[in-house]
């Protein structure tokens, strides 16, 4: 017999009772029930009860154990009384009669609890990880993040891309976030950075001639966490394709994601052609760029219902301004005014004036607009909102004023706080969509100047032509995400691969010819040798596994993360280096000047 287990704590069943076993795992508990003790021990596959009874040669050494020992047990498989019998164990009929038990390690009292799983303070969860990482649920997400990865793997597989691996030490590119640098020991006063992503490599990939590339690739960026983006590091599924457009892109990955969320939405239903929403048609109908179509609330335009009326606030705004819109946040249910008075409220809360009204109720027989602006407006205009959002008794509609540019996000997040308020959001499905045609560039109000909106590698819809000919403001890009029930899980575009098209592109943002070779040398030299026409994408794996297993927060998802504040309580990261390290490298540390 293996020194240590014949089987594993899962592997049992009803028909190896009367056979001899080995087991090894961790104690998950003891129980005494009137001097017989039970014991859960736990491997990584599962649990077995095993019991030791006064009779039992095991039984002094079975009153001695405790939580998270870690046992090496023979002894003789039995079944179950009927009325022991766990239907929920894949053991649940059996039970180990223990005959011998030996020690092969103790265990300290334990600074937070395996079994039972209670919430605890992160920071002890973080400090603990080992501990936290034998919890049956985090473990378990963690296996699920394997399996999911693998089978990305094997999806791209089929799709006939190669995986290849590119480099961890590279130069900083400007990716939209804070390189991670790491100082040169042999080029002293020289730096590395971490890639925030393999951008230039993967379209270098592309210029040597691989025509579909892929990887499972850490990224490192120096950037805030937030509870869907852990400080330091990330991973992503990430892809590049020669010889194609756009279309040609959505039209592969889309089957690759759907089928890996099937595989994995344990019978949620999973949408099957994802729709394509231009940029510009997401911001106006759900005020964000990642659009949650599982909260069926549409926002509509209302201007017309507004101006020369009554109301003279939204009157008097559009009169002055020809910018100014009033946005309809329609929301079925919503129509009582309690609910309208938590609502506005909510509103100041989030800095705002507050949020205009209309909600209707039955009346003599018929439909009756209420609350002030109701009153101003007259019966006939909120008549025509109620017909234009197709509203009935019992329902509401909340109003914002102002320049779209302003107020959208704004509105974006009023549409969200209405329908979790009334329940309206479908939380058991995965409702996936493509947003396209995003701004090639955007204005920096606090420089003054034009910047790229979004990744400067992308190829402007219209080419040099828009370039030299179009306001740029006004281009789009050929980029494009993927959303997930209101989170980014993928971006890309089709790349910018004329060495000419892209200097005009770096031109408008305010970079010569000189910075563009300074600072992608590498991939602008590649263009004067014959480039394909190319594009890809990126997706997050951590934020698709946290949708997949309904976790939260990507800590839950993630083997040893780093907490709010970027340090690793685990392994005391970052930390001082020793003096001969720095002198090493050509280094030395300026004090932080105290207030």
């Amino acid at each position: 017999m293996h020194r240590y287990r014949s089987h594993s704590c899962e592997a049992l069943r009803k028909s190896d009772i009367g056979t001899k076993v080995r087991l090894s795992g961790w104690v998950h508990r003891v129980r005494d029930h009137g001097g017989v003790l039970f014991i859960d021990l736990r491997d990584h596959y599962g649990l077995t009860q095993i019991v030791a009874d006064p009779d039992s040669p095991a039984f002094a050494a079975a009153e001695v154990v405790r939580g998270e020992w870690v046992l090496c047990i023979d002894g003789d498989v039995r079944a179950r009384d009927d009325a022991a019998i766990n239907p929920n164990m894949p053991t649940g009929e059996i039970e180990i009669y223990a005959q011998n038990i030996e020690v092969l390690s103790k265990s300290e009292e334990l600074p937070l609890p395996v079994f039972g799983e209670p919430d605890y303070p992160e920071d002890i969860r973080l400090k603990y990880r080992f501990l936290d990482l034998r919890r049956e649920t985090l473990h378990e997400n963690i296996m699920q993040r394997t399996r999911i990865i693998s089978t990305m793997r094997k999806e791209m597989a089929k799709a006939d891309f190669n995986e290849f691996s590119t480099p961890i030490l590279t130069a900083s590119s400007p990716e939209g976030a804070r390189d991670f640098l790491v100082p040169s020991r042999v080029h002293q006063g020289q730096f590395y950075a971490l890639p925030q992503a393999p951008q230039q490599y993967k379209q270098l990939i592309m210029m040597s001639g691989f025509d579909k590339y892929f990887q499972i690739a850490p990224c490192f960026r120096d950037e805030d966490p937030r509870a869907d983006r852990l400080p330091g590091e990330f991973y992503q599924l990430d892809l590049e394709m020669s010889f194609v457009e756009q279309e040609d892109i959505l039209n592969t990955i889309e089957p690759v994601i759907r089928n890996v969320f099937e595989e994995y939405a344990e019978g949620k239903p999973v949408t099957q052609t994802f729709t394509r929403i231009p940029h510009d048609v997401a911001m106006r109908k759900y005020g964000t760029d990642k659009p949650d179509l599982r909260n069926p609330i549409v926002m509509e335009e209302t201007t017309e219902h507004f101006a020369g009326s009554g109301f003279k606030v939204f009157a008097g705004m559009i009169e002055r301004d020809p910018k100014v819109e009033i946005w309809g946040i329609p929301v079925k249910t919503g129509g009582s005014r309690a609910f309208c008075d938590r609502m506005n409220s909510w509103a100041q809360k989030q800095g705002q004036p507050g949020l205009g009204y209309i909600f209707w109720r039955e009346e003599e027989g018929k439909l009756a607009g209420a609350g002030p602006l109701a009153k101003n407006i007259g019966e006939e205009r909120t008549t025509a909102i109620l017909e234009q959002f197709g509203l009935e008794a019992g329902d509401a509609c909340f109003f914002v004023a102002g320049d779209p540019k302003k107020f959208a996000s704004f509105a974006g997040d009023a549409r969200t706080q209405a329908a979790e308020q009334r329940d309206l959001i479908d939380k058991d499905r995965f409702d996936l969509c493509w947003v396209v045609d995003f701004p090639f560039y955007e204005w920096d109000e606090e420089n003054k100047c034009v910047e790229f909106a979004h990744n400067p590698f992308s190829m402007p819809q219209g080419g040099m032509d828009a370039l030299e000919n179009q306001d740029p403001l006004t281009i789009k890009a050929f980029q494009y995400d993927l959303v997930c029930n209101g989170f980014e899980i993928a971006s890309g575009g089709i790349r910018n691969h004329l060495p000419e098209t892209m200097l005009k592109a770096f031109e408008i943002a305010g970079l010569d010819k000189e910075t563009v070779e300074e600072r992608f040398g590498g991939l602008y030299r590649a263009f004067q040798y014959g480039a394909p026409p190319h594009g890809g994408m990126a997706a997050g794996v951590d934020r698709i596994v946290m949708l997949l297993v309904g976790a939260i927060n990507l800590r839950e998802i993630t083997m040893f993360p780093m907490n709010q504040q970027a340090v690793d309580l685990l392994m005391g990261a970052p930390s001082d280096v020793q003096s001969t390290q720095l002198r090493d490298l050509g280094l030395r540390l300026i004090p932080v000047a105290k207030d």
